[in-house]
């Protein structure tokens, strides 16, 4: 096996990141695109250092007339290399972005947990990494959205999503391939323009590049690297000031995560009014996130924070659910808005 830099580098990451441990069982994300390609090698020529059992899962999204030829393309490749192939195919052809991620992350779970897969891997670099931090941007976020791609998340509860390749741009990933003369399989829909991200890879960057910065894309990854580590420390921090600010008591027509025992959540407003403003918004996040169904927005955020400071009896409007949050002297409330007006 030729051993070049790159393979030396992603060894040091694993090692020093601790994304995997030794003899772990890893299903690897192949789309037969260069950036999986790259990753499948490297992995498979540093295997006999880690003793990894690893898998392939192909995910057919049903987007092109080839993405059959293309899934035979990597099962082949699978068997060439001796390793086992899983393959999953849409039911529908999906036509959103976001539905087609969501999509793939269930179905790459199912897999893993159906042969014992501990790890989930995908050839995400850095060259995402940027393109996602730019999209979310233009879209509005804040933080969390900005640290873009993490090295690792559970996607479940006893598997992890890994991306050993973050520091890696794509540039990068083609001489590999290029190097090794690895079957990269042409995806026609990376260069179609109606998608938002392949106008941020084939437009925005480059742009930046001749613009402002040659190292743009670079420069911005590193960016959403360090975010992620203050995100990571804010989290925390909000996680411990939430715990002494909440309670849970019994009590009458107040929104409860155990229904139908009715118990009442309240926040001490000294304890948080003490705390700086980003505490305070990740802390109201984090309640949110608890009562409610789905992921709460920028407006459900900010009008809860501002009961920190209201007048005794202020309240919001309802949240979707029905939950109303209300200020009654040192605490905010949350009742259920039906159930009050009744």
């Amino acid at each position: 096996m030729v051993w070049t830099k790159l393979h030396a580098r992603i060894h040091r990451t694993i090692r020093s990141r601790h994304l995997f441990e030794r003899n772990q069982r890893l299903l690897v994300a192949v789309s037969g695109g260069q950036d999986s390609l790259c990753l499948i090698k490297l992995l498979l020529d540093l295997q006999p250092k880690w003793g990894w059992e690893l898998g392939i899962a192909h995910c057919d999204h049903r987007w092109r007339v080839d993405s059959q030829a293309n899934a035979d393309h990597v099962k082949n490749l699978s068997e060439t290399w001796g390793v086992s192939f899983y393959l999953e195919t849409a039911s529908k052809s999906i036509n959103s972005e976001a539905t087609a991620r969501e999509w793939r992350y269930e179905t790459l779970s199912a897999i893993a947990q159906a042969h014992n897969y501990e790890y989930i891997v995908t050839g995400h670099t850095a060259s995402d990494r940027a393109e996602t931090l730019l999209y979310n941007l233009m879209r509005g976020t804040g933080a969390d959205g900005l640290q873009a791609l993490t090295w690792q998340r559970p996607l479940t509860g006893n598997i992890l999503l890994v991306r050993p390749l973050l520091e890696i741009t794509r540039k990068q990933t083609e001489q590999f391939c290029q190097e090794f003369q690895l079957p990269i399989w042409e995806d026609s829909t990376n260069h179609d323009l109606k998608y938002a991200r392949n106008r941020i890879r084939q437009e925005l960057i480059p742009y930046l590049q001749a613009n402002f910065n040659p190292q743009a894309e670079l420069a911005i990854a590193q960016t959403a690297e360090l975010l992620q580590a203050d995100v990571e420390y804010l989290e925390r921090t909000a996680q411990q000031l939430k715990e002494k600010a909440m309670e849970w008591e019994v009590g009458e027509e107040f929104l409860s995560p155990s229904s139908p025992s009715f118990l009442m959540l309240r926040l001490n407003r000294q304890v948080l009014q003490k705390a700086p403003l980003a505490l305070q918004r990740r802390v109201m996040r984090q309640v949110l996130q608890e009562i409610l169904a789905d992921a709460p927005n920028f407006e459900h955020i900010e009008k809860l924070t501002a009961l920190i400071t209201a007048p005794n009896r202020s309240q919001t409007d309802p949240f979707p659910g029905g939950a109303i949050a209300q200020v009654q002297d040192n605490w905010i409330l949350f009742r259920n808005g039906e159930r009050r007006n009744n």
